[in-house]
């Protein structure tokens, strides 16, 4: 399958590593959730750069590691997916992982946003965080 995921450094240096292995893992995810993969990028960014789109299109003025924008159009997903790549650092080292682990979760969470998940509620917050633990653990298992 073609993939139309792209990964785009914004105002930030950034190496991602295993590309192809990556969107791999995330169209299989998608067709895992009975989706289509459309179109998808990802944008790495500086926490100022995502606070000031948090702020302009979200009126929201704090630190976050993801924003999600969603133009799936029926089963099609299709997105922008903001990653600060300085708060994904600094919550590997909050939450006791490593960075890549950290990296794969916030990947995969704006990934299951477009597939309809979402995370306000405890019970919404209790299954996103299955989701991404199932699919980091199969993307794990399949480079052992």
């Amino acid at each position: 399958m073609k993939s139309n995921i792209s990964f785009i450094n914004n105002d930030i240096s950034f190496l991602l590593k295993q590309k192809k292995r990556l969107k791999e893992w995330i169209i299989s995810v998608i067709l895992e959730e009975e989706k289509t993969p459309g179109v998808i990028s990802y944008i790495f960014c500086s926490d100022d750069f995502l606070v000031d789109i948090n702020m302009k299109y979200l009126n929201s003025n704090y630190l976050t590691d993801i924003i999600t924008f969603d133009y799936t159009e029926d089963t099609i997903i299709s997105g922008d997916i903001m990653i600060s790549i300085e708060r994904v650092k600094d919550n590997a080292k909050t939450y006791k992982t490593t960075f890549h682990n950290e990296l794969l979760r916030v990947i995969i969470h704006g990934i299951l946003h477009l597939c309809g998940y979402k995370d306000k509620s405890s019970t919404e917050i209790k299954t996103m965080r299955e989701k991404e633990d199932y699919y980091i653990n199969k993307y794990v298992k399949s480079s052992a």
